[in-house]
């Protein structure tokens, strides 16, 4: 009989219980593993002890590999301390990071001693074929491996990368290994079981600030309109879930490929929300934004970044400030929330270009009131960890510390858990920010949300957002954003949510 190998997936934590969502990766690649052997899942997010349960999963049964999903930011403490865990009470075990982080910066990974390999992009191919390999791993057998960098006798070797694949899997995920899928639904704004789902995977686009862009390479891959309709059957009647979050890199893309999609959804009508460009829904024809409608799509993430037109073309955003005016007005006469991002405090001309930022918030506000506003610190992606197609092409300008000193980022995992790499990580700090602009990001941001409440914020009491929107309202109108005091005072009491630290 055929040996199936035997394979233990780990989310670290990341997010609170009541904020976590289907591990989606792991069971894409539990599904993939699972055609030639078995795996099993740890989430973190749900199994709080995930070191404990890690080492216990160990202890109980035969696992040939460890794969660890990680990303970067908050989630590397968690990742570091349960690879640790595993090489020192199972030191022959091979440990396998994927995920955004090795992707980014495989060498900074492949630095620590608790990891063996890493799987850069897409890993439904590469990590059974790694997986098949270690019962043997030789420099022949791994160097046939697309997207594997590894620790050779000759130091690290990293092969080249694999073809993105554009087909459409049509897996079934594996829900039943994460216990009782139903745990993992959530009471949002959208419903009170709203489920987190992926039809697609990429983006086509090439921001540079972009860790998707980083990971695809500017390819993307659309699911076929009977997987969908299939999958979200299952998540409607199965599981009982009555909204979805959508967790593709950019939901709409061309409308010839949307529209079997949006037929779907308008037939089976469970609320969504979703990430989308300006441009793609400004390009949507009418006949389209009626199935859109039908469909009961309540909120688009829109990245709207900047309202320069140069920074956008800098950062080859590929679209327009005056589209980000046009989609606002246009969310509004069909019933979408838009929720915009801004990124503010660049490294050249940060006061002009922040306060510029603050100005046309304010308008889109006026355009249309019931516009979400998120804001980041923009914090760029180092040249080395851009996709391998767009190093050296539009070299940014060198990153500069406040003394005028080159930006040196961390060269271990250890350094990136630092909590000033961290915020960078998140978008929350950079560098080159002054104390002064610190400050005064996060006094506009304050006022910003006390004026205007999140529609996401389903614990804080009506009559509190009400009377937070009134106590802001004077600074809003007169521009008074220094030392809101009162405001954050009164938000140690309320607490209103932040969708840019817990999201939907």
């Amino acid at each position: 009989m055929t040996y199936k190998p035997n394979t233990l997936l780990i989310n670290p934590t990341i997010t609170s219980r009541s904020s976590a969502r289907f591990p989606l990766s792991l069971l894409q690649l539990a599904a993939a593993l699972d055609r030639t052997g078995n795996s099993r899942v740890v989430d973190g997010n749900v199994d709080r002890d995930v070191v404990g349960e890690t080492l216990r999963a160990l202890a109980s049964e035969h696992v040939d590999a460890v794969g660890i999903s990680v990303m970067g930011g908050p989630q590397i403490a968690p990742a570091i301390a349960v690879s640790e865990a595993v090489r020192a009470h199972f030191p022959e075990k091979p440990i396998i990071w994927g995920g955004y982080f090795p992707t980014l910066y495989t060498d900074t990974a492949l630095t620590a001693p608790y990891v063996d390999y890493a799987i850069r992009g897409q890993g439904e191919e590469s990590f059974p074929e790694l997986v098949a390999a270690l019962s043997n791993p030789t420099d022949e057998a791994l160097g046939k491996i697309g997207g594997l960098s590894w620790k050779s006798s000759d130091g690290i070797r990293h092969n080249p990368n694999r073809r993105f694949s554009m087909a459409d899997p049509g897996v079934v995920l594996p829900y039943d290994k994460l216990g009782d899928p139903r745990r993992y639904l959530a009471r949002t704004f959208l419903g009170r079981r709203t489920a987190a789902h992926q039809a697609s995977v990429g983006c086509r686009f090439r921001c540079t600030f972009c860790g998707v862009a980083a990971m695809f390479g500017g390819a993307t891959a659309l699911p076929f309109a009977a997987r969908l309709e299939r999958d979200l059957r299952y998540l409607k009647y199965e599981l009982g879930a009555d909204s979805i979050q959508y967790f593709d890199h950019n939901f709409f893309d061309r409308e010839e490929d949307m529209i079997p999609l949006l037929e779907i959804m308008a037939k089976l009508e469970l609320p969504w929300w979703c990430y989308a460009r300006s441009d793609a829904l400004l390009n949507l024809s009418e006949s389209s934004w009626k199935l859109v409608r039908k469909s009961r799509l309540r909120m688009a993430y829109i990245g709207a970044e900047s309202p320069s037109g140069q920074m956008l073309k800098e950062i080859r955003k590929g679209t327009r400030p005056d589209q980000t005016l046009e989609v606002a007005e246009l969310c509004r006469r069909n019933g979408v929330i838009p929720e915009l991002s801004f990124m503010v405090g660049p490294p050249e001309n940060t006061e002009e270009e922040t306060e510029h930022t603050f100005e046309f918030i304010r308008e889109l506000k006026r355009i249309n009131p019931q516009s979400e506003i998120i804001v980041y610190v923009y914090t760029p992606l180092p040249e080395g960890s851009k996709h391998e197609k767009d190093r050296g092409k539009r070299p940014s300008t060198p990153l500069l510390d406040l003394d005028g000193n080159p930006i040196v980022f961390p060269k271990t995992p250890e350094e990136w858990t630092e909590q000033r790499w961290v915020d960078y990580a998140c978008h929350a700090d950079a560098p080159w920010l002054t104390d002064q602009m610190r400050r005064r990001i996060r006094d506009f941001v304050t006022v910003l949300r006390c004026r205007f409440p999140t529609a996401q914020d389903l614990r804080s009491p009506r009559w509190a957002k009400r009377t937070l929107s009134a106590a802001a309202a004077w600074r809003y109108s007169y521009r008074k954003y220094n030392k809101p005091w009162e405001l954050e005072l009164a938000n140690r009491l309320v607490r209103l949510r932040m969708p840019q630290v817990s999201g939907l």
